[in-house]
């Protein structure tokens, strides 16, 4: 499951992406036709392994998510904001084992949903 559309801005430090799919009809992620924002994580995840390929030559190891901090959302659903999603992610300590991302997801003027999530890699 693919949820990024494209990449905006890549640098060793973060990514920025956008995304149409919260509109999809389709999205494996909705239930009884909603996309709950905090299906949003799962936006930021995908922004935070591709910026690992990216910038360290190819996909990794599998990665699990160890922890979540900080984090806010600030809307209810993801699937009636209009036009895309900005999905941001942004390194803050990148280790052999894991790393930790800032992350934002923002759409319709607003942010909806940040926070911090640490990756560990198997």
């Amino acid at each position: 499951m693919c949820l990024l559309d494209r990449v905006t801005a890549c640098d060793a430090d973060g990514i920025a992406c956008l995304s149409a799919t919260h509109r999809d009809a389709s999205n494996p992620l909705r239930r009884d036709g909603v996309l709950p924002a905090v299906c949003g994580l799962e936006y930021a995840l995908q922004a935070m392994a591709l910026h690992g390929a990216l910038t360290d030559g190819g996909p990794q190891g599998v990665g699990f998510l160890a922890a979540l901090a900080g984090v806010e959302v600030g809307a209810e659903r993801l699937d009636d904001i209009q036009g895309d999603l900005a999905v941001s992610a942004t390194a803050l300590a990148r280790e052999s084992r894991g790393f930790i991302y800032g992350f934002a997801v923002e759409g319709g003027g607003r942010r909806l949903l940040a926070g911090r999530a640490t990756v560990v890699l198997a």
